[in-house]
């Protein structure tokens, strides 16, 4: 046996055999089905190390692509560990990091400067906003953050400025539209891009310039993608660039994806790429890993269709399952599998274990939602009680809302928490001002960066003053550095001006700090301060400009907490100094990497081990990718948990997965409860269990869980003035047995959604509509129909956008 056929065979021992398979692939469209907790990391983190220990291709050819920058560290590290050498050279990244790499090199063909900002979402918004007011529209009616999320779901479908406008209906549409223009003009204007122009500016630099889509397919012989069913359309398009045949035949995936998508329903996809004759064929080493199952990332513009149809894409392509789950036990994963079992649009899997059945899982009914967390705390102190760290323990909840309640009850039992999904470190205002800060010494152009700090600390310069320096800058087509160096050239009264000429002296010595002497004003530098360090930097912006005296002198003991914010900034930037600067760098450059690291940190990075001695609160989303050995699933009510908006549109598949999400995530011990009142938006009001309670089968739950999903009153419950549900197929008893207990839990008429609109069906007709008619709803107002799924009407409205309706329920009155 030669030393590779040794090594090789090394690496397989400890694998299964379709883990095995898997890193094994001899080449070409693999996709691997990895059902939760079935060791997808190690498949991957193998596959590489297989494939550069078998002479396949070396380190610098492959890319791997995860959507954490922390999954992305673990993959490195892993690989690391098993080559038994350095991975510098291999490409490791998230689809964003990876393309802002790209950027860097390429960004002049697009128009860009290679020294571009990356936006992140809080200067997104804030530019957003500037926008809109610009465009005279209502802030309240068209908030900021709505509008930048539909900007960004044009983006993330590669649709143009021009697609967004011919596809807008209606006065809110044509609204975004016109906003995403503006927005558009000025990220250029300002030599910026956001988070989704990193993805969508790639793709156009691969689809227009030919020589640099085939440098980098060559440069990567491999392409391997985790968390796969969660890409989107812009990111699919990436990959097909990369790795497939003939890419510019391709408008998108089949059944629909980013060609479709970015054109609308009917339009002619060819017309939005045209074929490149004599294209070399793609290498087609494309490994995804993933599970469709998990994909609950609908409304971040996440499309199943890229999962489920892969093989329509890559006829060719293998399929190997990984079902043995190393995570939890038998019990909790046959809830599992009986819960996602009810999901139509899936790729069948059955999850499996050699750790034992396990405790069963639990479902309790509480009286109110107060019962209910006492409840859970309680089984929290009786877990702790018997050896269960409470860092080992998780509350997962649907909304934020329903934390409170739970809080309180920790609170008053004196064991502490952490709530995932607060104001992260980065986006704290101090430390958001601080980065600012540097962000505008590195890109003058940067007119966001610089309307946050202009004023911070304050300096007398008010918005009249800043919105007359951005007018004058715009008009003159010159940076903000250069119209503070000359404040008076811009009109300001004197007042203004010595305070804009106090503020521009700072700005002076900070930029001669970086660039290592006196810097030409205007002038973007290529860095020479060789010697000083990021955390120098940092600590110098906070001393020149006030903003660490101003705190100092403070006596608001907040004030305290953000010194201690800004010591942890400075404590970031030693680090980065320490493990990510090279020795070629200059200050500029090395600034220029660490805005780029901060930027593109996300919530998933924030969200590290957590301490040992926290129980962890956080939405089922924010759980995606860890695992507790106590998981406690609360709030799991109809409208809750699945959300009444789920319920409304009749697309409860993506609940579902978000339901087996959460499920998935506990070890040990899983106990699902809901409230009969609960209180969320006022005063208590009646609750019925959730739709998905039916589905978890008998054989997984333990004896009293089968009457808590019932929805009957418990002994002692006052039943006074309650509604009967029956009708609406939600609760009901067994007609043969009117006064007994259920004999299972069919017989108490708890319905999915489907169930619900056959139900309907039976009483009454669903009504139909006809493509193009004109219709009103009572919350909606008027709109047209675009087209009937099966019984659901999907309406444009003016006003409100498209909408999935339930035609048997949404009331909708044909106009003439």
């Amino acid at each position: 046996m030669t030393s590779v056929d040794a090594y090789a065979a090394e690496l397989l021992e400890g694998l299964n055999e379709p883990q095995r398979h898997a890193v094994q692939h001899p080449g070409g469209p693999l996709l691997v089905i990895a059902g939760a907790g079935s060791g997808k990391t190690r498949v991957l983190t193998h596959r590489v190390a297989y494939l550069v220990r078998t002479g396949q291709c070396g380190l610098g050819e492959i890319l791997a692509v995860t959507f954490t920058n922390k999954a992305a560290a673990e993959l490195r590290h892993r690989v690391g560990d098993l080559l038994g050498r350095s991975t510098r050279g291999l490409w490791v990244a998230t689809f964003h990091s990876a393309c802002a790499r790209i950027l860097r090199v390429e960004a002049e063909k697009l128009g860009y400067s290679r020294t571009f900002t990356i936006y992140d979402s809080d200067d997104s918004k804030r530019l957003v906003k500037r926008c809109l007011e610009a465009e005279g529209a209502d802030t309240k009616r068209f908030t900021p953050n709505a509008v930048r999320n539909q900007i960004s779901d044009h983006k993330n479908r590669l649709r143009s400025v021009q697609q967004a406008q011919d596809l807008a209906a209606g006065h809110y549409d044509r609204t975004v539209a016109d906003t995403y223009a503006r927005y558009q003009q000025q990220l250029v204007a300002n030599n910026a891009m956001d988070f989704d122009d990193l993805m969508a500016r790639t793709v156009d630099l691969f689809e227009r310039y030919p020589d640099v889509r085939e440098r980098y397919r060559r440069a990567f012989k491999h392409v391997l993608v985790d968390e796969y069913q969660d890409t989107n359309p812009a990111q699919y398009r990436f990959l097909q660039l990369l790795c497939m045949d003939d890419p510019m035949h391709q408008a998108g995936p089949s059944g629909g994806g980013a060609g479709r998508d970015a054109t609308g329903p009917g339009d002619d996809t060819d017309a939005l790429t045209a074929p490149l004759a004599g294209e070399e064929p793609g290498h087609r080493n494309l490994m995804v890993v993933g599970d469709d199952a998990q994909s609950i990332y609908g409304f971040r513009s996440a499309d199943i269709r890229n999962i489920l149809d892969f093989e329509d894409d890559f006829p060719d392509a293998e399929v190997i399952k990984l079902e043995q789950n190393y995570r939890s036990t038998q019990h909790i994963l046959d809830a599992a599998n009986g819960l996602i079992a009810h999901n139509s649009n899936q790729r069948p899997k059955h999850l499996f274990t050699e750790q034992g059945e396990g405790e069963d899982v639990r479902v309790r009914a509480l009286p109110d939602d107060h019962a209910e967390a006492r409840w859970v705390v309680a089984e929290i102190e009786r877990l702790a009680g018997e050896g269960t760290p409470l860092g080992d323990m998780a509350v997962l909840y649907r909304t934020n809302a329903l934390s409170r309640a739970i809080e309180t009850s920790l609170t008053q039992a004196e064991l502490d928490y952490q709530v995932i999904g607060g104001v992260r470190f980065f986006d704290r205002a101090e430390v958001k001002d601080a980065l600012s800060y540097l962000a505008w010494l590195h890109n003058p152009a940067n007119t966001v960066a610089f309307a946050r700090v202009v004023n911070r600390p304050r300096r007398g310069i008010g918005d009249t003053t800043v919105g007359r320096i951005l007018s004058h800058a715009e008009s003159t087509g010159v940076t903000p550095l250069e119209v503070v160096a000359n404040p008076a050239a811009a009109g300001l009264k004197t007042a203004a001006v010595r305070a804009v000429g106090a503020f521009a002296d700072q700005i002076a010595e900070l930029r001669e700090k970086l660039f290592g002497g006196p810097d030409e004003v205007g002038a973007g530098g290529t860095g020479s301060g060789d010697d000083l360090r990021i955390a120098d930097l940092v600590e110098d912006v906070l001393r020149v400009t006030g903003y660490r005296a101003e705190l100092e002198a403070s006596e608001d003991p907040q004030d305290e907490g953000r010194l201690e914010n800004l010591d942890q900034l400075h404590a970031y930037a030693e680090e980065f100094d320490a493990e990510a600067a090279t020795p070629e760098d200059d200050a500029f450059h090395a600034l220029d990497r660490f805005l780029q690291q901060t930027a593109l940190l996300s919530d998933a990075d924030q969200k590290a081990d957590g301490p040992e001695g926290q129980v962890t609160l956080m939405t089922l989303h924010n759980a995606k990718g860890l695992e507790y050995d106590a998981v406690f699933l609360v709030g799991l009510e109809d409208g809750i948990f699945p959300h009444s908006r789920a319920i409304d549109s009749g697309e409860l598949e993506e609940e579902r997965r978000l339901a087996y999400v959460g499920i998935t995530r506990a070890r040990r011990h899983l106990a699902i409860t809901w409230a009969r009142r609960r209180a969320m938006y006022g005063p208590p009001q009646s609750q019925v269990p959730s739709r998905f309670l039916r589905e978890l089968p008998h054989e997984a739950m333990d004896d009293l869980s089968v009457e808590a999903t019932s929805g009957r009153p418990a002994p002692g419950d006052a039943v006074r003035g309650r509604r009967d549900l029956s009708s609406i197929g939600r609760i009901g008893r067994s007609p043969s047995r009117p006064g007994g207990p259920p004999r299972d839990l069919s017989s108490l008429g708890l319905k999915r959604g489907s169930d619900l609109v056959s139900s309907k069906a039976e009483a009454e007709p669903s009504p139909t509509w006809a493509p193009g008619q004109r219709v009103r709803h009572v919350k909606f107002d008027a709109g047209e129909v675009l087209r009937m799924d099966g019984d659901v009407v999907v309406v444009r409205f003016d006003d409100a956008g498209e909408k999935r309706l339930i035609a048997g329920f949404a009331r909708l009155e044909p106009l003439a």
